[in-house]
């Protein structure tokens, strides 16, 4: 019997880094639309990520790049990959991050 491996697509988001203090970690504030369902009217939609941070390199107001890893704490399971733009990612029409 074969063994079929379940491969995840990895999640990522951009945003602005709203927190620093804490050592080794940012809070990503990350920002997206979305339509109410009746008035179709677009609507923001925030959220905060707390992500690895291990060089303490990000600073408040940088555009960051997130991605899903495993858990590393209680609250982090995202890591910073570096500035938006910096390291080739785009985006679609519909907002997503390619490689």
């Amino acid at each position: 019997m074969e063994s079929k491996k379940v491969i995840k697509k990895i999640k990522k988001f951009e945003g602005k880094v709203v927190k620093d203090r804490m050592d080794k970690t940012v809070v990503v504030e990350v920002l997206r639309f979305k339509i109410h369902p009746l008035y179709k009217k677009r609507y923001k939609v925030s959220k905060k990520y707390k992500a690895h941070d291990p060089e303490n390199l990000y600073k408040v107001g940088d555009e960051v790049v997130i991605s899903e890893t495993r858990p590393i704490s209680r609250d982090k399971k995202w890591i910073v990959e570096g500035k938006s733009g910096s390291n080739g990612l785009k985006k679609d029409k519909k907002g997503n991050l390619n490689d």
